[in-house]
């Protein structure tokens, strides 16, 4: 049979998941009354609840005699480590851009790897039934980000369809409706070219995914690049600079067919396939029959540009919440994140107890830890900062610098401007987008954008768009202002009191509501000045002979602000942790003693 492998690249909710539902339904993979969810492509509980993909997936379609091989791929920049590795097993792309938005930089970021691999993309225009659409626009804009990106002149020919991946239609014209996604499937199959490999050499795939399963063990899916694979056969695993990491036989192939994978007794050149049987092999590894001596190449990683220290949870409430709470747990769990994620880099730090987690972006970061805690662990997270580098020729310090883009209404703009540019943002353009909306484009460097985001909303009543992806390392901008108020931190250990809290709302907002636990260190609120303030939430009324102890009792508080695992992260000071457990995420200072506090911070000051 005849195979084609492509992947579907795009800015974050430009409709890719939507699109290959979409391209599954028209060719039959379901049955007509089946039950499918809405985005089945998204199983992963966090990719529904969120609304984004986070892993890359594959599956396959068949058309009029054709195996399509599908991957879906996450959008946001955090998970672009995802993007890069898939590209490499694919021989043509789908680039979606949204019709009335136009190319985003995540829709640059993905475009630019696409074309550097040689893969001659067709695009998509989604979304044309939106009012604001602008087709021919967007597609012009595209024409003009391949050239930007120094496309040659077959990939600058590319093939346009126009679709509406929700309505379920496509169309080489987005006046002319029709009834189904034909269009696109018959330029998916003239336009993609067939696999370039070696059917009748010996047995390679390069692993491109890795993930666990409780009966198979570890499966790794890739394309084969050579040979034909069959079960129970023998092949070892080949790494480069390592040479052979283990030997062993395939208990398991299994082949993409709709969203089911099912196992076969055989896969030849050109298929993708998900292989079973091997302990050691990883990501980036090459599975080979024996006579095989080389591993195939793989492609560089862009580098983690963010890290956290992640460490055990040592405040008096641990272990009282999650069953995973030694720092070997934690080491091992973070190991085996590596082993499959190739955008994530784990090393131990000084400390024993403590782990550096490195990354693309707080969001990548913020979902590892949400898996985490759902998964029984209790841990300890320090703000996230930014890796600088030496630059290799001029030995000058640098920073990651990010390509930021916002739509606004033009009212908040002047806002934005001036807030990204306290953060050392340079503003390198402004042009109306339709609608009363501006778009902004700045280039700011990383650090000062963490956090940033809720102001953001705020700045702009929640009615804002921000998308950023890495630019590149540039010269070091300065000092950046920190957060400009203190918080409240509780001297004692037990219950709040809806007495002692509704005292406090005067001195500023409050994270906790009455009736939780809290302990010395913790941080219950934000305090409206600059400096800390230790108070305490335990304080209940004093009895008299006068006054019954339940009259005044019912006193009524505020809604304490609803600190999420994000806007903790974001929140947070150097001297502060976040606590994150299965039931909660509190704010804490790293030192809980306020005698080891102060001492702390005149050596810090010192130096």
């Amino acid at each position: 049979m005849d195979i084609r492998n492509i992947a579907i690249i795009a800015h974050v909710d430009h409709g890719k998941t939507t699109l290959v539902d979409c391209l599954l339904r028209q060719s039959g993979s379901f049955r007509d009354n089946q039950r499918v969810a809405e985005r089945a492509m998204d199983s992963n509980d966090l990719e529904q609840e969120r609304g984004i993909t986070i892993l890359a997936k594959c599956t396959s379609v068949e058309w009029e005699g054709v195996r399509i091989n599908i991957v879906d791929t996450p959008g946001h920049a955090d998970f672009g480590g995802e993007v890069e590795r898939i590209l490499g097993m694919v021989d043509g792309v789908c680039l979606l851009v949204d019709a009335s938005e136009g190319p985003m930089p995540q829709t640059k970021f993905v475009l630019a790897k696409a074309l550097a691999l040689g893969l001659k993309p067709i695009v998509v225009v989604n979304k044309v039934d939106k009012p604001e659409q602008r087709a021919y626009e967007v597609q012009d804009e595209t024409f003009d980000l391949f050239g930007a990106l120094g496309a040659n002149e077959a990939q600058l020919d590319f093939p346009c369809v126009f679709a509406s991946a929700k309505a379920g239609w496509a169309s080489m014209d987005p006046d002319e409706k029709t009834e189904d996604m034909a269009a696109l499937f018959d330029v998916i199959v003239s336009h993609t070219s067939e696999p370039d490999v070696n059917a009748d050499g010996p047995f390679s795939m390069l692993a491109t995914t890795l993930e666990a399963d409780p009966y198979l063990g570890r499966i790794l899916t890739g394309r084969i690049e050579s040979g034909t694979i069959v079960a129970n056969g023998q092949v070892h695993a080949l790494r480069a600079g390592s040479g052979r990491i283990e030997s062993g036989r395939i208990t398991k192939i299994l082949a993409f067919r709709g969203l089911e994978r099912q196992p076969v007794e055989s896969a030849s050149a050109g298929d993708i396939v998900a292989l079973a049987g091997l302990s050691e092999a990883t990501v980036a590894d090459t599975i080979a029959a024996i006579e095989v001596t080389e591993p195939l190449p793989s492609q560089p990683i862009d580098p983690s540009t963010l890290a956290m220290t992640f460490s055990i949870n040592d405040s008096p409430l641990a272990g009282q919440e999650g069953d995973k709470v030694t720092s070997r747990q934690i080491r091992d769990r973070l190991m085996r994140e590596a082993e499959g994620n190739v955008a994530i880099r784990i090393s131990e730090t000084q400390d024993k107890d403590a782990f550096e987690v490195a990354g693309r972006g707080e969001l990548q970061l913020a979902v590892l830890i949400e898996q985490m805690r759902r998964e029984g662990y209790e841990l300890s997270v320090s703000r996230p900062r930014v890796l600088f580098r030496s630059n290799p020729e001029t030995g000058k310090r640098e920073e990651p610098i990010e390509e930021v883009v916002v739509d606004v209404d033009e009212e908040y703009s002047g806002a934005v401007v001036q807030s990204v540019s306290e953060r050392r943002g340079e503003l390198q353009d402004m042009r109306p987008s339709g609608g009363g909306k501006q778009r902004l484009t700045f280039l700011a460097p990383a650090r000062g954008l963490i956090g940033y985001h809720g102001l953001f909303l705020t700045e702009t009543r929640g009615t804002g768009v921000m998308n950023r992806v890495f630019h590149a390392y540039g010269p070091h901008k300065g000092a950046i202002a920190a957060r400009r108020t203190g918080v409240m931190i509780s001297m004692e250990t037990g219950k709040a009191s809806p007495y002692a809290l509704f005292n406090l709302e005067d001195r500023g907002l409050m994270f906790i509501p009455s009736g939780v636990p809290v302990y010395q260190g913790m941080i219950i609120g934000e305090n409206a000045k600059p400096s800390d303030l230790e108070v305490n939430p335990l304080k209940a009324k004093q009895l008299t002979n006068f006054r019954a102890s339940g009259k005044d009792e019912s006193v009524t508080l505020t809604t304490p602000v609803d600190m999420t695992l994000e806007k903790a992260l974001a929140y947070i000071a150097d001297d502060e942790l976040v606590e994150v457990t299965p039931k909660a995420v509190r704010l804490r200072k790293r030192y809980l003693d306020p005698h080891e506090r102060k001492r702390q911070s005149r050596k810090a000051a010192a130096e």
